[in-house]
C-alpha cells in the first residue's frame, strides 16, 4: 500500500487477487473436470465479472462522494474560522 492509497483502493486490490485466484482454481477444475462442465464455470464467471464491475462502479461513485463531503467540509471549517475570527476582532 502505498501513501496515496485509499482503504477502498486496498480493498479493490484484494477483491481483484481474489477473483484473479478463484479464476486460477477455476480453471484447474475445468481441466481437472473435462469439458463437459465447462459451461458451469463460465457462467460463474460471468457473473463475478459482472459483480466486480458493479462493485468498481460503486468504488467511483463512493469516491466521488467522499470528495464532495471532503470539499463541503473545508468550506465549513472556512466560514466557521472566518467567523471565529471576525468574533475575536469585534470583542
Amino acid at each position: 500500500m502505498t501513501p496515496g492509497d485509499s482503504a477502498l483502493d486496498l480493498a479493490a486490490r484484494r477483491l481483484e487477487s481474489a477473483v484473479h485466484v478463484l479464476e486460477q482454481r477455476l480453471s484447474q477444475r475445468l481441466k481437472a473436470a473435462g469439458d463437459d462442465a465447462g459451461g458451469l464455470f463460465d457462467l460463474d464467471r460471468a457473473r463475478l465479472a459482472a459483480e466486480l464491475d458493479q462493485a468498481r462502479a460503486r468504488e467511483r461513485e463512493l469516491e466521488a462522494a467522499g470528495a464532495q463531503a471532503s470539499v463541503a467540509l473545508g468550506n465549513a471549517i472556512q466560514e466557521i474560522r472566518a467567523a471565529l475570527a471576525g468574533q475575536t476582532t469585534e470583542a
